[in-house]
């Protein structure tokens, strides 16, 4: 039991901790994100990963529990695996995703979401200073997408599929408006950037230890 809501604390962490790097970035350059904003990238959070592990659960009522720990476990160690490889690819192509954020501000509504997507701490896309509404559901959404696999494979481990979303949303708020805090009262350091591969190594970790 403790080991099942360990796991359930690693999966909470994982799928919003990217949140947290976010909010430093917006707290250096000062980009203000509003109650209402954050209350949107959380509503995005808590969503999707609600609609992902319905899904999980439709999907475990006809697998045995040994089959559902195995392909649970496998699901999160593949998301782990597919986020560590997209984060060291934004980094190698760094110049191109910062050119793509330029071009994002004239061009339309798919190239912002690819932006955002490829780094959601480009949400400000108008460069105001502010997260609007609108930035507020694309970086909610961004956020949230990588923690849609991984929905449904802790829907297929056996986690609530009520109880999880809620944590995750609230947790995503927390860690956004934690990163400001921090990210105001700290110089730029790259090393901060390390911290983008410990939400793929915790999926990895909480996968691994599923299949023992």
């Amino acid at each position: 039991m403790i080991l099942f809501y360990t796991g359930l604390l690693f999966l909470v962490i994982a799928v919003s901790l990217d949140g947290f790097g976010v909010g430093i970035t917006y707290g250096m350059r000062r980009i203000v994100v509003p109650k209402s904003a954050l209350f949107i990238i959380m509503m995005c959070s808590g969503v999707v990963v609600l609609l992902s592990m319905l899904i999980g659960t439709v999907l475990n009522s006809f697998l045995s529990v040994s089959v559902a720990e195995t392909i649970g476990g496998v699901i999160l160690i593949v998301i782990g695996l597919f986020s560590l490889i997209n984060i060291i690819r934004n980094q190698l192509k760094q110049g191109e995703i910062d050119e793509e954020e330029h071009q994002a501000t004239t061009a339309g509504n798919f190239q912002s979401f690819r932006t955002v997507i490829a780094k959601p701490d480009k949400a400000d896309l108008d460069r105001s200073g502010t997260i609007s509404l609108g930035e507020a559901t694309l970086l909610g959404t961004a956020l949230a997408l990588d923690a849609f696999g991984a929905g449904i494979g802790a829907a297929i481990l056996g986690y609530s599929p009520f109880i999880t979303p809620v944590l995750i949303a609230i947790m995503s708020g927390v860690f956004v408006h934690l990163g400001i805090k921090v990210g105001v009262i700290l110089s730029k350091n790259k090393r901060l950037e390390r911290m983008n591969f410990l939400p793929p190594i915790l999926l990895i970790t909480l996968g691994v230890l599923n299949l023992i």
